[in-house]
C-alpha cells in the first residue's frame, strides 16, 4: 500500500499538468473552434477603422455602426454567388469602348406620324383638358380649336395650385413655357407642324440638364446647380415642338420620394408618398398638371410611382435613349422613359427621343419598327404562371386581366425566369451610385441629404466602399449568364406579363436591360394600387408596347383620374413651396 501511495505521490503532479494542460487545449481549441465559426463572421467597428486606414477614408463611431449590418449582407451575397461557377469564357456584362465621341449629328427620326381623331372636340369645361391623352391634345392644337399658349397657361395654372399641396413641383419654368408655346401657335400659323407633340406641355424629372435653369437633383447639395447644356431628351423634345412647363420632384439622387423640398404626395391619396424615385413626373401626370412627363429608372423608378399614381409607364431597352445632360446613378443601369396617361402616349414621346446623338455611346442605332397593324394573335405571349397563382394583394385584379388578355384572342404561355438569387447582384448598383457621388461621401456633404440612415444612400455609398473589386465584376460576370438565359427565353415567346412587383422581375430585367411597359389596373379593395408589366425581348420594345396598348383599350382604367379637391384645402403660397 505504502508503495502505491508513493507511486501516486511520485506521479500525482505530473498528472495534475498532464490533466491541467489538456483542459487549457480544450479551453484555447474551443475558443479558436469558436472564432473561426462565429468570431471571423462577425465584422466589427473596430475592423471597419482598420479598413478604413487602407482605403484612406474616416467614418465616424456612429457611421461605423450603421455599417455593420450592410457588410453582413454584402458578404452573404459574395458567399451566394460563389455556389455558382463561372467558366473562364463568361466575360461581364460590360465592355471597353475606345470612342470617347462619335463625329455624327442627331439621327434622331422624330415622332410617328400618328393618325390623329380629327373629330376631338373641346369639352364644356376646359378644365377637363387637364387629363386627356396627347393623343386627343394633339388633334385640338393640330386642328386650332385650342392653341398651345391657352393649353400651356392652364397647366401652369394648376400647377401653381396643386404642385404646391403635392411637392411635385421644384423649378417652374413659366417663363421659357410661354416662349416655346406662342413659337409653337406661330409656326402653326405658318404651316408648320412639328407632329403630335407640337404645342404639348411637359414636364421633366430634375435630373435632366435644362441650359440657365436649375437642376437640383432632389438633393440639398446641388439644390442650385445650373448647367449651360440641355440634355439630349430636352433637346429633342424642343425639336418636336413640345413646350417644358416644369421641372418635377424626384427623390434625392434617384432614391425613393423625399427631396429637399419634402416628400412627394400620391395624387389619389395625398397621405401617401408618390413612390419614386420619378414621384414628381408621376404625380403631376395622374393630377393633370402635365401632358406627360419624362422619368428615368435604374431599378423600379418607373414602374413604382408609374404603378402607385395610376398613370402608365416606359422604361425603354438600355441603350435606347441617350442619357447626355442626366444625372448618372448606375452608368450600367440608367435608362430614361416617358410617364403618360396612356400607353399610346408613352410610344409617341418615345418615338421622338430614342435614337444615337453621338455622345451617350451606349446608345445603339436600332430602328423604330412599329407596325399598328400587327395581328396580336401572331405573337407568343407568356405569363409568369407562379407568380399569379401566389396569394398577394391584387391577384383577383390580375387574374382577371389575364383572362381580358385571352379575349383578346391571345394564348398565353406559362414561363418562369431563371433560376437564380438575383438580389445578390444588386450591390452592382450600389458600387456604381457610391463611385458616382464619391465626392459627397469624401466630403462629407452627405451629411446634407435630408434621408439618413442604413437605407439612405449616405450609408449605402460608405458600404460600397468595401465590395471587393473582384466581387464587382464576378457578378457582372453572372450578370451576363442572366442576359444569356433571358436570350433564351424570348426564343420562346414575344412578350410576357407579369405582376409589376413579382419576386425577382423588376431587378432581374433592370439588371438585363429589357423593356417594360407598365400599365395601371385599378385599386383594391383596400386601396392599394395595381399594374402589370409587359416585357419584351431587348430592342424589340414595340411588341411590348403593342400588346400594353390593346390590353389598356380593353381595361378603361386609364379613364379614371383622382379628386383633387382634398388638395384645393391644403394649398398655400406657390412662390415659397417652389423656390
Amino acid at each position: 500500500m505504502k508503495e502505491k501511495t508513493d507511486v501516486y505521490l511520485q506521479k500525482g503532479p505530473l498528472l495534475i499538468y498532464l490533466t491541467l494542460l489538456g483542459a487549457i487545449f480544450l479551453l484555447v481549441g474551443s475558443a479558436l473552434l469558436l472564432y473561426f465559426t462565429k468570431g471571423v463572421k462577425k465584422i466589427t467597428t473596430t475592423d471597419i477603422a482598420a479598413s478604413e486606414k487602407i482605403m484612406g477614408l474616416h467614418f465616424t463611431p456612429q457611421e461605423r455602426k450603421m455599417l455593420q449590418p450592410s457588410l453582413v449582407d454584402h458578404r452573404q451575397a459574395y458567399e451566394s454567388l460563389r455556389n455558382y461557377s463561372l467558366e473562364n469564357a463568361i466575360p461581364p456584362a460590360f465592355q471597353f469602348n475606345p470612342l470617347t465621341s462619335l463625329d455624327t449629328t442627331d439621327s434622331s427620326p422624330g415622332p410617328l406620324d400618328w393618325p390623329l381623331d380629327e373629330e376631338v372636340e373641346l369639352p364644356q369645361n376646359k378644365e377637363e383638358l387637364a387629363f386627356y391623352p396627347v393623343t386627343k391634345l394633339a388633334s385640338l392644337i393640330r386642328s386650332r380649336k385650342i392653341s398651345s399658349l391657352e393649353l400651356t397657361k392652364l397647366y401652369l395654372d394648376r400647377l401653381k395650385k396643386y404642385g404646391p399641396p403635392l411637392k411635385c413641383v421644384v423649378t417652374l419654368t413659366e417663363e421659357l413655357a410661354l416662349s416655346q408655346a406662342k413659337r409653337a401657335d406661330e409656326e402653326l400659323a405658318q404651316g408648320i407642324y412639328r407632329g403630335p407633340l407640337h404645342g404639348i406641355p411637359w414636364g421633366a424629372k430634375d435630373l435632366l440638364a435644362t441650359k440657365g435653369i436649375r437642376t437640383t437633383w432632389g438633393a440639398t447639395p446641388y439644390k442650385d446647380q445650373v448647367f449651360q447644356v440641355n440634355a439630349s431628351v430636352v433637346d429633342r423634345l424642343e425639336k418636336a415642338g413640345a413646350v417644358l412647363v416644369a421641372k418635377l420632384s424626384m427623390g434625392a439622387l434617384a432614391m425613393g420620394d423625399v427631396w429637399f423640398g419634402g416628400k412627394t404626395k400620391n395624387p389619389w391619396n395625398p397621405k401617401q408618398g408618390s413612390s419614386g424615385s420619378s414621384a414628381g413626373s408621376a404625380a403631376a401626370t395622374a393630377a393633370g398638371l402635365v401632358g406627360f412627363s419624362i422619368g428615368t429608372e435604374t431599378w423600379g423608378s418607373i414602374v413604382s410611382p408609374s404603378t402607385r399614381c395610376q398613370v402608365s409607364g416606359f422604361r425603354p431597352t438600355y441603350g435606347r435613349v441617350s442619357r447626355y445632360g442626366a444625372m448618372a446613378l448606375s452608368w450600367s443601369m440608367d435608362k430614361i422613359g416617358p410617364i403618360s396617361r396612356t400607353v399610346e402616349d408613352c410610344l409617341l414621346v418615345f418615338s421622338t427621343i430614342y435614337g444615337p446623338d453621338g455622345k451617350d455611346l451606349s446608345v445603339v442605332d436600332v430602328p423604330l419598327q412599329w407596325d399598328p397593324t400587327l395581328d396580336v394573335q401572331s405573337l407568343k405571349i407568356g405569363y409568369l404562371k407562379k407568380e399569379f397563382e401566389h396569394d398577394y394583394p391584387g391577384q383577383q385584379i390580375h387574374l382577371q386581366a389575364l383572362e381580358t388578355l385571352r379575349s383578346l384572342g391571345v394564348e398565353l404561355i406559362p414561363v418562369k425566369l431563371p433560376d437564380f438569387p438575383v438580389n445578390a447582384l444588386s450591390f452592382i448598383l450600389d458600387a456604381e451610385a457610391a463611385a458616382a457621388f464619391d465626392e459627397l461621401t469624401r466630403s462629407n456633404q452627405d451629411d446634407l441629404l435630408v434621408r439618413q440612415g442604413e437605407g439612405a444612400w449616405p450609408n449605402i455609398f460608405r458600404q460600397a466602399r468595401f465590395i471587393p473589386a473582384v466581387e464587382y465584376i464576378q457578378a457582372n460576370r453572372f450578370r451576363y449568364q442572366l442576359m444569356s438565359k433571358m436570350a433564351e427565353l424570348f426564343k420562346k415567346i414575344d412578350v410576357y406579363v407579369a405582376p409589376s412587383f413579382s419576386e425577382q422581375n423588376l431587378l432581374l430585367t433592370n439588371l438585363t436591360g429589357h423593356p417594360a411597359v407598365v400599365v395601371p389596373t385599378g385599386f383594391t379593395d383596400k386601396g392599394k394600387p395595381t399594374s402589370l408589366t409587359f416585357t419584351s425581348n431587348i430592342f424589340q420594345d414595340e411588341k411590348a408596347l403593342l400588346v400594353a396598348i390593346l390590353f389598356q383599350e380593353a381595361t378603361k382604367y386609364h379613364h379614371h383620374h383622382p379628386d383633387l379637391t382634398v388638395l384645393e384645402k391644403r394649398t398655400s403660397s406657390p412662390q415659397k413651396e417652389m423656390n
